[in-house]
């Protein structure tokens, strides 16, 4: 399932997690002070993961979530919380073990399995729902389609995911981020236009019998990102 596209920026996303990153992203998902600039990501970070779980069932008793992409594990504790079985994996070994760290005292052992690794690993099994949050927006639109393929073979209802929105501010953040040193920047996001979305998860043949359902777009300050539903048929 992963293209030599994927498979690349896979290792770029793993080293600046485990490396780079770590200790602000500890920071934004936790209540510490933060700059405005990233007090805007934070509340941003927050609103889609009540619009993603809003895509779900309001009772998951019953049912196996895979997180895919679970960073510090907020979304999974909420899943879980409704009564999921959760499967959450995360690339990061590092963010992984700061989200099994977090884990509140609500949460019944064993409904939380966390994981390192790759969300198309086979041995994750199989799900009634996918949920990946900010996970795939690093990825150009025929990698995602080709991501979304992978996970709803797996998928028994529904995968919601979020992709990085084609708006004129992202493309120009995009074009001026290239002017400077990578260094230890994050991967770049990759906005992909929803209509040319679409267009490819309907002439996607791993995705016969699937449709779109809701698509929610989440704006806060540097945070930009969208929401969409795929729906079993």
């Amino acid at each position: 399932m992963a293209t030599a596209t994927l498979e690349k920026r896979r290792s770029e996303l793993e080293t600046y997690f485990d490396r780079t990153a770590v200790d602000a992203w500890a920071r934004l998902t936790s209540d510490a002070p933060v700059s405005r600039v990233r007090a805007t990501v934070r509340a941003g970070r927050d609103r889609m993961r009540e619009t993603l779980l809003d895509m779900l069932p309001r009772d998951l008793r019953g049912c196996r979530i895979l997180d895919a992409g679970c960073g510090t594990g907020a979304l999974a504790v909420e899943a879980a919380r409704r009564g999921a079985k959760v499967v959450a994996i995360d690339l990061s070994h590092k963010l992984v073990q700061l989200a099994q760290e977090r884990i509140p005292s609500d949460i019944q052992r064993g409904q939380i399995e966390f994981r390192v690794g790759d969300m198309f690993m086979p041995d994750l099994g199989r799900f009634n729902h996918v949920v990946a949050m900010d996970s795939l927006i690093h990825y150009r639109c025929e990698d995602v389609v080709s991501a979304l393929c992978g996970l709803a073979a797996r998928t028994e209802q529904s995968v919601v995911f979020t992709f990085a929105p084609g708006t004129p501010l992202l493309a120009t953040m995009r074009a001026v981020g290239k002017l400077f040193p990578r260094g230890d920047r994050a991967p770049a996001l990759e906005p992909v236009s929803e209509q040319r979305l679409r267009r490819q998860i309907v002439e996607a043949s791993g995705l016969d019998g699937w449709q779109v359902g809701n698509t929610v777009r989440i704006s806060s300050g540097f945070y930009k990102s969208q929401a969409m539903e795929l729906l079993r048929g």
